[in-house]
């Protein structure tokens, strides 16, 4: 057998081994959801046949990025990956879902051939628009395949993509949804009809209908997919869920979800797997297949080490004086800009507030790096995601009210991927001001404490941004890093000379004595540290010696802080947002790991929500300017 070129019609040998090798697959679905009693067999009978087409066809020869949205269709995934040789198939059959392999139940990226990891319904989708953005910024000819459920394209967030990827005009992007009109609960025209052709060409798509389950069809319809220019592709297939498997088939024709969740018992896939059976002269096209034809093989995956040094041109760090005031975002528009000039893979990425978060800058030097989304941050942290798989080092900033919350499931999406996505929020904590208090984000930090890939910090002033936003481009992983809206001075030693001066090298985790004392640490981090020098001259004049200490995230501390807890006995810290989920919660964590008594410990930050306000009166009601803090320590 010869692997037939596009355009070419399939011969009938050909198609003789993509029924075998769907076949092969469809008894391994039916082998590893009913050893386990989990799984989804109903849609991965109903997209294997496809899969079974794109995989020997093509990405056995292109090894072209294939991103499974609906990643809940695993079986089929590894059923293929096992067939081409990729895994090892009894492998996969007796160790799926089960502990100690890595055969989840959702496509993992710890499975070779598996680009990202998916689970949650849209992130994937989203993801796989940016690993088609950057195969286009870097003039890559090459496409991207992605599958998308039915069901699954009830979320908003692939209504995002469908725009972006249109607005883009990503002709390099081709998306299988799998229209077996059934979902979870029931049939789509029960639990939520609509029209994905007619919502998707309306979005600016080029839709092919497609018969799922005929080859010389789906053949066919592929070629016309690879032709279109200026738009992104949806293959709209037509499937039937459990497909190839009579008991499954017939109730999937008559759009029941009866096997979209349910694995068959040994009884009844008996006679079922008689049928799938091979013959000697099938199995030996496949291996023929696997031994002559195959050209590209996946690699071992990799999960780089977050926080490790990665190659990134940081330039020379920014001096901003102390005898003018500036905001840290606009501090961190300078950096990042600065990094674009020396780094032609540094993007930035915003959902419509561009001259809010500074990502302007960027956009008016690098136009075609300054990537807008629209109102859309689902798909902007997703896009993220696929972008940095690709070589690309995606800054992705919104404010921070929306940045831990309507993109939370996506950050942690690209969390449990191991991504290298720069999460930079602006506007957060009581800062922002007259906003009020749906956009004062004061439980943002709170969102990411939890995801084990993910760093977070907090400048203290433009000088602190700049060395943090050099320092989180120049090292891997997932990183959060928020600062408020309001300008703020320019810390400076007692001598008035610059305290984050050009020499000043950051680290993660990383905590400064910024004026040293005796008699209590006052822990702060943000904007409010300013604050906290006032109140410290005042205290120092009230016969109290204070020591400041910077602390630059709430999820990593260093012996600089611990040395002064240790000294002074007594602690107070300070924060502009909740003390719930933030830096006063987190220290006391670390020092009852660290086994550390102190006599006193008082936490100073936003406890209720508060209304519209300037940012200094709204840190006097809730309590933590410069006099509220006075009074605290006083009173100590």
């Amino acid at each position: 057998m010869k692997l037939p070129e596009l355009g070419e019609k399939l011969n009938a040998e050909q198609l003789s081994f993509l029924q075998s090798f769907a076949t092969s697959c469809r008894a391994s679905i039916l082998q590893m959801t009913t050893n386990v009693q989990s799984g989804h067999p109903g849609g991965s009978l109903s997209c294997i046949d496809y899969l079974t087409l794109l995989y020997t066809f093509i990405i056995s020869q292109t090894g072209e990025p294939v991103i499974i949205s609906n990643g809940h269709i695993s079986p089929a995934v590894y059923g293929v990956l096992a067939e081409m040789g990729y895994i090892d198939k009894q492998e996969v059959v007796a160790g799926f879902r089960k502990i100690g392999q890595s055969y989840e139940g959702h496509v993992t990226r710890h499975v070779p051939g598996v680009w990202y990891g998916t689970g949650p319904l849209g992130c994937g989708v989203s993801a796989a628009s940016g690993f088609a953005l950057a195969k286009k910024l870097k003039k890559e000819n090459e496409k991207v395949f992605a599958l998308v459920g039915d069901g699954e394209s009830e979320e908003g967030q692939v209504y995002e993509m469908m725009n972006f990827s249109a607005k883009y005009k990503l002709d390099n992007f081709i998306v299988f949804m799998d229209y077996n009109e059934v979902q979870l609960s029931g049939s789509l025209d029960k639990i939520m009809p609509y029209d994905p052709k007619a919502i998707f060409q309306a979005g600016g798509w080029e839709v092919i209908e497609v018969g799922g389950h005929d080859f010389e069809n789906m053949w066919s319809t592929l070629e016309k997919a690879y032709n279109v220019k200026d738009k992104p592709v949806l293959l709209l297939g037509h499937t039937i869920m459990g497909k190839g498997v009579d008991f499954m088939e017939s109730e999937g024709a008559e759009y029941k979800a009866t096997w979209h969740g349910k694995a068959a018992s040994e009884e009844q896939i008996v006679e079922a797997m008689k049928n799938l059976e091979l013959i000697s002269d099938q199995r030996l096209m496949i291996n023929d297949f696997v031994k002559n034809l195959i050209k590209w093989t996946p690699d071992k995956p990799v999960f780089e080490k977050v926080d490790s040094k990665i190659e990134v041109n940081i330039g020379e760090p920014i001096e901003y004086s102390a005898d003018k005031l500036t905001d840290c975002r606009s501090a961190y528009g300078n950096a990042l800009l600065d990094l674009a000039k020396l780094n032609h893979n540094v993007v930035a990425l915003t959902a419509d507030v561009a001259g809010s978060v500074m990502t302007s800058k960027l956009g008016a030097e690098f136009p075609e790096r300054h990537i807008e989304c629209g109102i859309a941050e689902q798909q902007m942290v997703s896009c993220s995601g696929g972008l940095s798989f690709s070589g690309i080092i995606p800054f992705c900033s919104t404010f921070g009210a929306f940045m831990s919350s309507r993109a939370k499931d996506q950050a942690r999406v690209n969390d449990l991927n191991n991504a290298n996505v720069k999460m930079v929020a602006t506007h957060c904590g009581l800062s922002v001001g007259e906003d009020g208090s749906t956009h004062q984000a004061i439980d943002d930090s709170g969102s990411f404490l939890g995801f084990f890939n993910t760093i977070q910090m907090e400048p203290a002033d433009p000088n602190h941004c700049d060395r943090i936003i050099r320092y989180v481009a120049s090292h891997y992983g997932n990183c959060y890093v928020r600062m408020g809206r309001h300008k703020v001075p320019v810390l400076t030693k007692e001598d008035g000379s610059i305290f984050f001066d050009k020499d000043y090298e950051y680290y993660y985790g990383r905590t400064d004595i910024f004026r040293t004392g005796d008699d209590i640490t006052i822990v702060a981090t943000g904007a409010v540290v300013s604050e906290v020098a006032k109140a410290t001259d005042v205290l120092k004049e009230k016969g109290i010696s204070a020591e400041v200490v910077i602390a630059s995230s709430i999820k990593q501390f260093d012996e600089t802080l611990l040395d002064s807890i240790k000294k002074t006995k007594k602690v107070v810290t300070v924060e502009d947002h909740n003390t719930l989920s933030g830096l006063g919660g987190q220290l006391s964590r670390f020092l009852m790991k660290e086994n550390v008594d102190v006599e006193k410990f008082e936490m100073i930050g936003v406890e209720e929500y508060q209304l519209s306000g300037t940012w200094d009166d709204l840190y006097k009601v809730a309590g933590i300017d410069s006099v509220s803090i006075e009074q605290l320590v006083l009173g100590l």
